[in-house]
């Protein structure tokens, strides 16, 4: 932290000491909502919710599908409820991602019910003027809405307007809720309508889910909140003095000249503005903390520099830790800044270290952090030439070498998205028996029988097997998609289905049909049947039986792995003696197992370890 400007401090134990406090204020039958909106007002949503579940959250709510798409794409496997309206247009990620939205309208109901399965919540406006059915029609809505085959209701909800301030509105919102829960004849799974106000200051009995907010980020949203519940602040806001200077009485500090010195001064300058989320209504008006004591903000804040007054610390220097925000010291809660400017601390938290990198802390150690700019990696918001940078730039990174970040990016990863494929699949249980047997028509060479089996992935309602005499030939097989088998025959013999056939193809337990077609040095069999089309999209176990002859005189048998594979059995069978087998293999799996008896060798690796494109074994006999 000492080398940057300015940063965020966010202590994951102070969170959790502030929901055990809320905790204490739940009915027995209550369990809570996380609301991690705006990147958990401004503390890390991603971060900020695994804290949460630790704590025993059963669901998160955020205020877009975007927001909900971020954390599962983070791994985040809880109930999320999108707690704004949501767009048609979002609809389809909304199910592909297993998000639950809010239905304030029946014309969005119908519509969500029109596209799949869902699980959803309904919102009640019983007073908050905003989104979510008038309570005065909710119930014929929610009626209709059961009717919707696909929609699960998972939830009703309102939300308390003033329920820090505002006892009597807030009765009255709590009275119209229920009276609509009341003529329902099933009640949903969840039933709440208190945030965090609400769960302090108008528990009911008749909710079993509560959403905390900005309590639990140790915010108060009341002063009067202070005596009844001891909370701590969660976020810090730090930077540090980057220059000193002195000013004689009457210069002036900022633009505009709006602070004028009245005696000989000494100032420092922060690298930190508006830009920052330090926002410019505190200019002249707000304080912060140098070395425990107290020193005020002088002049205009600007985009990027902020002067305070510390004449008063003799013994400050270029480089001091300054703590703008946070802390135990009144001065710089957040209650405390906003109120200079009639502001609100949700604001303030949202915005605060726009370019500050974040630190998370428990038990204070650091225990994480999170990047400059706030903004987390998602890679459905780059084209394919800015996707293809950054893992580029992010393998040099990591490796500290530009060569061979080049070198991994153009030669493997590449490959792997060759003609932008992007539906990349991958083999396993990958089985490839090979057996020599002595020929009588053919002596100089040795019959050779193979056996592929696998699982993965059917594509097409068809494949093929390729055979070719070059590798030239063969290598424009390599890329396509729909060849399965390749087979690289001696250049000595002719190209015909003597020397290289099928004898058996199976899809499951499908027998396919096969047409072979030779033409330009090469043979492409097609398998097919007419029942492929039903199992397209699901995996399948291929099983591919050939016969072919090797020459005897090659002295060497190469099998090749040219797509991502998962577990590999590779066996050679022979009255050959003093066979080796020398394996090239990519991955983790470097130095697979070999085992041999009297006629046979095996290359196999543990079933769930992953091979890479290029690896393969060579049988030298």
């Amino acid at each position: 932290m000492k080398n940057d400007r300015s940063w965020t401090e966010i202590d994951l134990t102070n969170f959790k000491d502030n929901i055990d406090e809320l905790k204490k204020f739940f009915h027995p039958q209550a369990n809570f909502m996380q609301i991690v909106k705006a990147d958990a007002y401004g503390h890390g949503a991603f971060q900020i919710s695994r804290k949460a579940i630790e704590c025993g959250a059963v669901s998160l709510g955020v205020a877009n599908m975007q927001e909900g798409l971020l954390l599962r794409y983070q791994g985040i496997k809880i109930p999320i409820v999108i707690l704004s309206p949501s767009m048609e247009n979002e609809i389809e990620q909304i199910l592909e991602n297993d998000l639950i939205p809010t239905i304030s309208t029946f014309d969005f109901a119908e519509k969500l019910n029109k596209s799949g399965k869902c699980k959803i919540h309904i919102n009640i406006d019983t007073g908050m003027g905003r989104s979510g059915f008038n309570y005065k029609i909710a119930l014929e809505n929610i009626n209709e809405i059961k009717k919707l085959e696909n929609l699960e209701i998972d939830g009703i909800f309102s939300h308390f307007s003033s329920a820090e301030e505002d006892p009597e509105f807030t009765k009255l919102q709590s009275d119209r809720f229920e009276k609509i829960l009341s003529k329902f004849d099933y009640l949903p799974k969840f039933i709440h309508i208190s945030n965090s106000s609400g769960v302090i200051t108008f528990p009911n009995k008749f909710t079993n889910l509560v959403r905390l907010g900005l309590l639990s980020y140790g915010i108060y949203s009341n002063t009067e909140m202070k005596n009844k519940v001891k909370l701590k602040p969660v976020m810090t806001f730090k930077s540090c003095i980057t220059q000193i200077k002195n000013a004689k009485k009457g210069d002036s500090i900022g633009y505009n000249r709006t602070y004028i010195a009245s005696d000989n001064m000494k100032y420092a300058i922060l690298p930190v503005g508006y830009a920052d989320g330090y926002d410019f209504l505190l200019s002249n008006r707000s304080k912060v903390i140098l070395k425990n004591k107290v020193c005020k903000i002088v002049g205009k804040i600007s985009m990027d520099m902020t002067a305070i007054d510390v004449s008063k610390v003799a013994e400050a220097k270029v480089g001091d830790e300054v703590v703008l925000l946070g802390d135990d010291d009144e001065n710089i809660t957040a209650e405390n800044l906003t109120s200079l400017y009639n502001g609100l601390s949700y604001e303030l938290l949202s915005q605060i270290g726009r370019r500050a990198k974040r630190y998370y802390k428990e038990n204070d150690k650091i225990i994480d952090s999170s990047p400059l700019l706030r903004r987390d990696f998602m890679p459905k918001d780059f084209s394919d030439n800015k996707l293809g940078n950054i893992i580029e730039t992010a393998i040099e990174q990591r490796l500290q070498s530009k060569e061979i970040a080049n070198l991994v990016h153009e030669d493997i990863l590449k490959r792997l998205f060759a003609e932008k494929d992007k539906d990349i699949q991958y083999r396993h249980n990958f089985k490839h028996s090979i057996k020599f047997e002595e020929s009588k028509e053919f002596p100089k060479y040795f019959f050779t029988k193979t056996n592929l089996s696998f699982s993965k992935e059917l594509q097409n309602d068809h494949f093929s097997v390729a055979c070719a005499k070059t590798e030239t030939d063969l290598e424009k097989y390599f890329l396509r998609n729909d060849v399965e088998y390749r087979w690289l025959l001696d250049n000595s013999v002719d190209l015909n289905e003597m020397f290289f056939n099928i004898t058996s193809v199976k899809v499951n337990d499908i027998e396919l049909y096969n047409e072979m077609k030779i033409a330009d040095g090469c043979i492409e069999i097609k398998c097919y049947h007419h029942n492929l089309k039903d199992l397209v999209g699901k995996e399948v176990k291929f099983s591919i039986s050939t016969k072919t002859y090797y020459p005897k005189s090659s002295h060497q048998l190469s099998v090749y792995i040219i797509e991502m594979t998962q577990g590999v059995d590779i066996s050679f069978e022979s009255d050959l003696k003093n066979v080796e087998a020398v394996p090239i293999f990519s991955g983790k799996s470097k130095f697979p197992k070999i085992v041999k008896s009297k006629n046979k060798i095996s290359i196999t690796t543990n079933k769930d370890e992953w091979v890479f494109p290029t690896s393969g074994v060579v049988f030298v006999y």
